[in-house]
């Protein structure tokens, strides 16, 4: 991750990385087992994601969090 990209808050990084990804935002809800509603929401900027959830993301994505010191 470049320097760019850690300077940006956490949740506008995984709109992009989900926005991004090869899975459709519908599949990525359907393996993570999260409601499309919310993550509707989430990526519009217009709701939250719960941490069960943003683990469950983290986990069909490969996403891991690594915090720099």
């Amino acid at each position: 991750m470049n320097k760019r990209s850690q300077n940006r808050p956490l949740s506008e990084q995984l709109r992009k990385i989900i926005l991004d990804h090869e899975l459709s935002r519908y599949a990525i809800c359907k393996a993570a087992r999260v409601d499309p509603g919310q993550m509707h929401r989430f990526i519009n900027g217009t709701g939250r994601l719960t941490t069960d959830s943003l683990d469950r993301i983290g986990n069909v994505l490969g996403l891991r969090f690594v915090i720099d010191q």
